[in-house]
């Protein structure tokens, strides 16, 4: 393989992950959408949909192994295709939480509506914004807009907890709405575990633009 033909290769991936990311994206919107509506059909499309990201990941994961294999990358090349193949992991991973979502939903929709002390909206917006903010700054190679994903996750990561104090609370003392505070609270576990996916993507990109390690606060 010429180094004309790996450049190419490597164009292709990244607009691949790319489009891997925006159905790992909408799989998220539809399914905070669908909690918002109880909207059951919605959750079967995002449940149908879940199909297609896994192929994608498939098919991602072979073209950057082929590249590899065909090549010996020059270091930021190396970078890319190590965080593509990281970053595709999490786009699924993300996923894959939308579909846990779409399973609570489908549970909820057999309980009447109840109004719970947290704001699942409000978090699932923050976590949304983070993936796509985290796949912006890979579309731009820019790690500070990476880094402003880190800053970012605390700030779920505190509303997680909130939720799980507020929620726990509620079964204590309303036993009727066990399983609604159940499904809710599950619900942001996943919408938190969507925000960590998202710090993921922007450590992978920090490491690709700046060959920097920052997970677990690291400095390289």
């Amino acid at each position: 393989m010429t180094r004309t033909r790996f450049h190419q290769g490597l164009d292709e991936l990244k607009q691949r992950l790319l489009i891997m990311g925006g159905m790992a994206e909408q799989a998220v919107d539809r399914a905070i959408h669908a909690y918002g509506t109880r909207d059951v059909e919605l959750c079967k499309k995002v449940l149908e949909d879940e199909k297609a990201i896994n192929a994608s990941e498939r098919e991602i994961d072979e073209i950057a192994v082929d590249l590899l294999a065909m090549q010996q990358p020059m270091a930021v090349d190396l970078r890319f295709l190590f965080s593509v193949i990281k970053i595709n992991a999490d786009l699924e991973r993300v996923g894959d939480q939308a579909v846990n979502i779409a399973e609570r939903v489908i549970d909820l929709a057999k309980s009447p509506v109840a109004d719970l002390p947290v704001d699942i909206a409000r978090m699932a917006s923050i976590a949304a914004a983070m993936v796509h903010q985290s796949l912006q700054a890979f579309i731009e190679e820019n790690a500070e807009l990476a880094q402003q994903v880190l800053e970012r996750d605390d700030i779920v990561d505190g509303m997680n907890r909130e939720a799980f104090e507020s929620l726990t609370r509620v079964m204590q003392n309303d036993p009727t709405l066990t399983r609604q505070a159940l499904d809710a609270l599950i619900v942001t576990r996943n919408l938190e575990r969507v925000a960590d996916h998202a710090t993921n993507i922007a450590e992978d990109v920090i490491f690709w633009v700046r060959g920097a390690d920052v997970r677990h606060h690291g400095v390289s």
